[in-house]
This record gives structure tokens, C-alpha cells and sequence, in this order.
């Protein structure tokens, strides 16, 4: 005669099945890849029970911030298969998001989006040209936040780069935290936890992920089948970050950086500015064209550069070691520090809807004219 247990909820169920479905979702948990004491400090709180009631997980963008957030609700709600469905990295959630891009604002707003394949896990994904979580979005995930766990004691609420929130998003956030459920878990992913308003750190317990190592990237790889050729590269590239090894289009990627070795290069007066505005017209002027992606890889380049002023470390694009070190033999320091400060600054007007060509045409010439102070 099999044992039988009752659970919180008055549901009666075999000792070994509740056993089992234990053992499955610690099990999840435990496949995350790398950063080893954050997951571990996650199953140390679903362990005690004593849940927060946010969470902000903080790392570089692909370092598995929303898959460790999506692995630990489904270690407190079970249905990993149905929490894993909401991945915005599977084609047909991108495929969603891409198409919400051709809606006016207006037809996006009385809409707002978010993913539920789990009835107690809610997704909100930053979106639109300036990939930003909404005002709406907010709203609605209040709504949400008033109706009681359908299976288990819990819901989960994940709100993905929430850095991303305008301030009126924000502003809506930081009620539901002021007075959130006693059933309701908040997860925010960021990658500069600096960004959001201090009012809402204060109310979050604040966990770090690090890159990982280029081998703990390569076994990642490995594990979902990529091509032995194609590891070291993408082990290389993503700068520590398994999302983005899996997700990057190499071909993409060269054709980007090459636009930027050709700007570095048009500003250190080692190519016409003629050059550079080839380039510019033909690729980076495209509408399909994230500048983001463009200045991440500036930033590699220019860190590419300090390593070979200081015999560093393997370079993240050996590719133009030649071109980088005749640079790195000539420019000063307080130039590369310039630039690097230069890239940032667009990035951080990224949200204000800057144009592409301009912002860089400007940044190109504003190089040129401190090289020609120097």
C-alpha cells in the first residue's frame, strides 16, 4: 500500500511522487551553468522558506540572469517546462516581440505585453524601438498582482532588464513594492542596478552573477550542440556570457566589427573619413541595426587596445592584432580613455531615440579633433 501525504493544500498525494517532483526541481536549479554561490544561496532561501519579496539579479547582459530567475520560480512552483516557455531567446518569443515592433505606440499601449505559459509566472519583457517596459506593462502586472496563487502558495513575477522601466513605469513599480501580496515574488534583471530608482534597490535583495570562465562557456556550448568549430569563438566573444555564445550570429558580428575597427581607425587618422562613411551608409545606417550591439563591440576594441599597450591578456579579437597594435604604439592613453568615455555616453542616450550615423559621425570627429589637440 503506497504512502500517502496531504499537502498545504489539502491535496492528498504519494510520499514518492512529492519525493520525485522535489528531486526534479532542485535538479533544474542545479544544471544553471556557472556563478555556483548565487545558486546556491537561491536554493538555501527556497529551502528555508523565507522568500523576499523582490529580487534583483544583477550581471552582464547573457550571463543567465532571466534563466536563473525562470529555474528558481520553477524550483518554488514546479512546471519548469511551462516557466521555460516564456524564454525570450525561442524564436517564437522573439518572433512576438519583432512583430510588436511594426504596432504604433498607441496600438502597443492599449496591449501591453507579457508571457504566462505557467498560470502563476508572468514574464514582462522590455519592448518596442526603444525596448523600454511600459507604463501599461506596470499596470497591468498590478492587476495581476491582486488574484491568489492558482496551483501552489506562490507567485512569480519577472520583469526582464527593469532597468529598462521609463520613470513613469518605475514609479507604478515602486507601489506594488511599497504594498506587495504576502504571496507575490518580484524578479528584476539588470545589468546596472544603479539605473533604477534607490527606492526600489532599498526594497530588493540585491544578487550578483559573474561572467564565466571561456572553458565554462565552451561546456555550455558543448552541452546544447554547437559545433566544435564554432566554440572557441563564441567562447571568445561573448566575453563570459553563455546567452550571448548561443545566440550570436558570427557572421553579424564580424560585419559589425569591422564597422567599428574601420571608426576607430577613420578617428585615429589611420583611415579617411570617407571610409568610415562607406561603411556607415552601407551597414549601420539599416533600421534592422541595434546601435547597442555596435557599441558593445566598440568598447571590446578599445579594451583590445589597453591590453596591448600592457602585454595583457588573449585579445577578444585577434583578428586585427596588427591594426591594434600600430594604434596602441602611437595613440596616448588619455586618448583611449576618451574614447572609451565617448562610447559610453552614447549609450547611455541610447534611450532618446539618438540616431545611428549622427551619434557615431559625431564621436568619430570629436576623436579626431583630441588627437589633433594632443
Amino acid at each position: 500500500m503506497a504512502l500517502v501525504c496531504e499537502d498545504r493544500g489539502g491535496l492528498r498525494k504519494s510520499c514518492g511522487n512529492m519525493a520525485s517532483e522535489a528531486r526534479d526541481r532542485l535538479r533544474c536549479i542545479e544544471n544553471f551553468a556557472g556563478n555556483a554561490p548565487t545558486r546556491a544561496l537561491l536554493e538555501g532561501i527556497a529551502e528555508t522558506g523565507r522568500i523576499p519579496q523582490s529580487i534583483l539579479l544583477c550581471g552582464p547582459e547573457g550571463v543567465g540572469k532571466a534563466t536563473l530567475a525562470r529555474r528558481f520560480a520553477a524550483l518554488l512552483l514546479g512546471d519548469a517546462e511551462k516557466i521555460e516557455a516564456d524564454d525570450l531567446s525561442l524564436p517564437a518569443n522573439r518572433e512576438r516581440l519583432e512583430e510588436r515592433l511594426a504596432l504604433a505606440s498607441d496600438k502597443r499601449a492599449d496591449d501591453p505585453v507579457f508571457f504566462a505559459s505557467h498560470p502563476d509566472f508572468l514574464t514582462f519583457p522590455p519592448e518596442g524601438p526603444l525596448r523600454q517596459i511600459s507604463i501599461q506593462q506596470m499596470r497591468l502586472m498590478k492587476e495581476h498582482a491582486q488574484f491568489n496563487p492558482l496551483k501552489g502558495s506562490r507567485r512569480v513575477f519577472l520583469i526582464d532588464e527593469i532597468d529598462r522601466a521609463n520613470e513613469q513605469a518605475a514609479n507604478s513599480l515602486l507601489k506594488i513594492l511599497e504594498e506587495p501580496p504576502p504571496f507575490l515574488l518580484i524578479i528584476g534583471t539588470t545589468t546596472n542596478p544603479y539605473e533604477l530608482l534607490p527606492t526600489i534597490r532599498s526594497r530588493s535583495v540585491l544578487l550578483f552573477l559573474n561572467r564565466l570562465t571561456d572553458e565554462e562557456v565552451r561546456d555550455v556550448l558543448r552541452a546544447k550542440g554547437v559545433p566544435p568549430g564554432e566554440l572557441d569563438a563564441r567562447a571568445r566573444l561573448s566575453a563570459g556570457c553563455p546567452g550571448r555564445a548561443l545566440t550570436l550570429d558570427l557572421d553579424a558580428y564580424r560585419m559589425r566589427a569591422d564597422a567599428m575597427m574601420t571608426l576607430l581607425e577613420a578617428a585615429a587618422n589611420r583611415k579617411p573619413f570617407g571610409e568610415w562613411l562607406r561603411v556607415s551608409e552601407g551597414s549601420v545606417s539599416k533600421k534592422a541595426e541595434r546601435l547597442e550591439e555596435y557599441l558593445e563591440i566598440l568598447i571590446s576594441l578599445l579594451q583590445d587596445l589597453l591590453h596591448l599597450r600592457a602585454n595583457g591578456p588573449v585579445l577578444r579579437h585577434p583578428e586585427y592584432r596588427d591594426s591594434l597594435a600600430a594604434m596602441a604604439s602611437t595613440l596616448e592613453l588619455g586618448w583611449i580613455v576618451k574614447a572609451a568615455a565617448g562610447a559610453s555616453r552614447i549609450d547611455r542616450l541610447l534611450r532618446r531615440n539618438i540616431q545611428k550615423n549622427v551619434a557615431l559621425d559625431d564621436y568619430l570627429l570629436e576623436l579626431q579633433t583630441a588627437l589633433a589637440r594632443a
